[in-house]
């Protein structure tokens, strides 16, 4: 029976994770939080892999405030970077297949068409910078891995873009967001399938892969579907980033191209607004 630890255990991605395996009997997954396994405590990290054996590790840990990231420069890139090379090295030493999960944020968002894994990185922000650091450190160190960028991740757990929206609908009666940031809304969910499947085929395509459900929109238009899908009547302004300004500069687009892991895994990507949809019923349910 395989073992999966997974990093990061009380965070969105962890959590749809594991509604995802929790019918697949042949795989133990053990979720581990920050109280469990700190990534940037080398020692314990080092104790914990020797304690416990392990076939692939998702680290999902992340610090992931990006406008607090830009006065918080060390803390991000202590867990963020230094967190994962102490992983990296971890890994390596045990056998562990490490799969990690990045960010569009790599790049500036300055390209006309979907940005490929080939593309050459450039942040504009410290939460970029920390997480693009991160995924060099772990190809310094490591040579089984799989680099997994995602963008505009939500799902029905934690906090993040879906469930504010849904927050300030039933709030206001009237909200601005911005229109010239464009994207892929993924659902949390769909990476976790996708991130199970590597780990089905037992695949040594390693490297860096992009990942995001199909189809792109600002965040103004993520934000109607949104409101549209809940049935909430609210009236929706598109603005400028111009005139929202954030500590953190955001790449005006970030859309990531997703023909590589389709194609070396064989996976079907589902288009945006289907998988928001599917998030808003499960939401309704509970």
């Amino acid at each position: 029976m395989k073992r999966i630890l997974v990093t990061g255990g009380n965070g969105q991605l962890a959590r749809c994770i594991n509604d995802v395996v929790s019918s697949v009997a042949e795989y133990e997954f053990i979720f581990a939080n920050s109280y469990d396994l700190d990534i940037t405590n080398k020692a314990q990290i080092n104790t914990f892999f020797e304690q416990n054996l392990f076939d692939y590790c998702i680290n999902c840990a992340a610090y992931t405030a990006v406008d607090k990231a830009e006065n918080d420069y060390e803390k991000a890139f202590i867990v963020n970077a230094l967190g994962a090379e102490y992983l990296a090295n971890a890994c390596k030493k045990k056998g562990v297949i490490l799969i990690h999960i990045s960010t569009d944020f790599v790049f500036d968002g300055k390209k006309i068409s979907s940005y490929e894994e080939r593309d050459a990185a450039n942040t504009i922000n410290v939460y970029g910078a920390s997480k693009l650091k991160g995924e060099q450190l772990i190809q310094e160190n490591l040579s089984q891995y799989f680099i997994i960028r995602t963008s505009w991740l939500y799902s029905e757990y934690g906090a993040n873009f879906l469930k504010t929206m849904l927050r300030l609908g039933n709030e206001k009666e009237e909200l601005n967001v911005v229109s010239d940031q464009i994207g892929s809304p993924t659902y949390a969910k769909n990476l976790a399938k996708v991130i199970l499947k590597i780990i089905e085929t037992e695949s040594n395509n390693y490297g860096v892969y992009h990942y995001s459900d199909r189809g792109k929109t600002s965040w103004c238009g993520f934000a109607q579907a949104i409101f549209e899908e809940a049935k909430i009547n609210i009236e929706l302004n598109p603005i400028k980033t111009a005139a929202y300004p954030t500590p953190a500069k955001r790449p005006p687009f970030s859309v990531l191209c997703t023909a590589k892991i389709s194609e070396v895994f064989d996976i079907e990507i589902s288009y945006w607004k289907d998988s928001l949809k599917v998030a808003i019923k499960t939401l309704n349910k509970d």
